[in-house]
């Protein structure tokens, strides 16, 4: 009697874009909630700070300028954050889903990776959103120019890439009963000390603070976009950016992965 045939498993390559094309069918589902949360409170700023305060006369009308790539970079880590950080939270809390994930035939580390390029993709819709949106409510910008794409693709990457390690980090090492800190502990101080709203070369008024703001991962991404978006006006160096974000990138994924291996174990 001939042996059945037994089919081969499936290769890692084609498990882990089955995890992909599940979270990507899932943020379509959602996609007006994921914009309306990460991008409503960066257009509520452009707002206020781009729109209604210089035609007030409270600042002057560069003010759009310096704030336009501080905003981006703002909407950029709210989505890339959460978007890990939430759901981890909630597979490892409530649900427990993410024991059906662990179950698939592919190195732990393959799912928690899965996570962050989402987190990334998801950066990436968010920061594609809120440009045009931020140039459609703030008008024309004299010093905003596009001749530097692919820096901008580049700092966008890096810095989504940032912070959906920073929410692997974040999504596995607090408690769901604890996750408003995250945001009033966590976020909220790193918004308004990223540099976000004011360039850092501007801190040279308080030269404590300005040396104080480099442990904040936001000032990177802020000052990388300014250097991509309006490379006329005072900012960091784009290496120096670029450098400082692959060694958040590192650093957040050591700890991350760690964080998660450990509340995956247990």
């Amino acid at each position: 009697m001939p042996t059945p045939l037994v089919p081969p498993p499936p290769s890692t390559l084609r498990i882990f874009g089955a995890l992909l094309r599940r979270d990507i069918h899932v943020t379509k589902r959602e996609l007006p909630y994921f914009l309306v949360r990460t991008t409503l409170q960066p257009l509520l700023f452009i707002v206020v700070f781009g729109y209604l305060l210089p035609r007030m006369g409270f600042v002057g009308h560069g003010y759009g300028a310096a704030l336009l790539p501080g905003i981006i970079a703002v909407s950029l880590t709210l989505s890339s954050v959460q978007s890990v950080a939430l759901p981890m939270v909630q597979d490892f809390g409530y649900t427990h889903e993410i024991e059906d994930r662990l179950l698939a035939p592919v190195p732990m580390r393959m799912i928690a990776f899965e996570k962050i390029v989402m987190g990334v993709f998801q950066g990436l819709i968010a920061a594609a959103v809120v440009l045009p949106m931020s140039r459609l409510i703030m008008g024309p910008i004299a010093a905003l120019g596009g001749a530097h794409i692919a820096s901008v693709l580049l700092i966008t990457i890096l810095g989504a890439a940032a912070f959906s390690n920073l929410g692997l980090l974040m999504g596995t090492g607090i408690n769901p009963q604890q996750i408003g800190l995250m945001f009033s502990v966590v976020l909220a101080p790193m918004i308004f000390f990223g540099c976000a709203y004011y360039p850092w070369q501007g801190l040279q008024a308080v030269p404590v603070m300005k040396y104080a703001v480099l442990v904040n991962p936001l000032v990177y991404v802020a000052e990388g976009m300014r250097g991509a978006l309006t490379p006329a006006l005072p900012h960091m160096s784009l290496l120096a950016v670029c450098g400082a974000l692959i060694a958040l990138i590192a650093l957040f994924w050591t700890l991350g992965i760690r964080s998660f291996e450990r509340r995956a174990l247990t």
